[in-house]
């Protein structure tokens, strides 16, 4: 019984700030445009070759998406997007 009680509390706190189990194919091309805008430059400068980083750039309401990367050439291919509840957002201005 406990274990369902925290179930509820978590959905219920993912209603209450907005989050959810899956982003719309929406939210998932906003988040990509502003990745290969913003993200990209700052990974290139920073030699990044793949990695995970929080999709905080794209709002505070995507901090706990996570958005996994890698190099493809002199650009980056977007691998996976995932929900991590401990998810924090980096700072690559460096």
């Amino acid at each position: 019984m406990a274990s369902g009680r925290a179930t509820h509390v978590s959905e219920l706190g993912k209603v209450l700030y907005g989050m959810k189990d899956e982003l719309t194919q929406e939210e998932k091309s906003e988040i990509q445009e502003i990745f290969y805008e913003a993200i990209v430059p700052k990974l290139k400068k920073l030699d990044a070759r793949l990695g995970t980083i929080s999709c905080e750039f794209a709002g505070p309401q995507y901090v706990k998406w996570m958005i996994q990367f890698r190099s493809r050439g002199e650009s980056f291919d977007i691998v996976d997007f995932e929900y991590d509840e401990k998810g924090a957002g980096i700072d690559l201005d460096l």
